[in-house]
């Protein structure tokens, strides 16, 4: 699982920064924080393609981009 989504973004090149795994409640969960300056694909479609990774795999694949915590931190 890990790598087919690691495989994917190195193949759309972006990069990984940061990664961990926790299990909470039973379910394994891995973020990511990733750099797509040099994506090969727009970012709406590196979503779509995640999704469905995610339905090819058997997980849910949640894409959100930072613009989402940084407003959370001004509240």
């Amino acid at each position: 699982m890990i790598a087919k989504v690691c495989t994917y973004l190195a193949d759309t090149n972006i990069n990984i920064l940061d990664i961990s795994q926790t299990i909470v409640d039973g379910y394994f969960n891995m973020m990511a924080v990733v750099d797509v300056e040099n994506s090969k694909k727009e970012l709406d479609i590196v979503s779509v393609d995640l999704r469905d990774l995610g339905l090819q795999i058997g997980v849910d694949i949640h894409w959100q981009r930072e613009e989402i915590f940084q407003r959370m931190h001004r509240l």
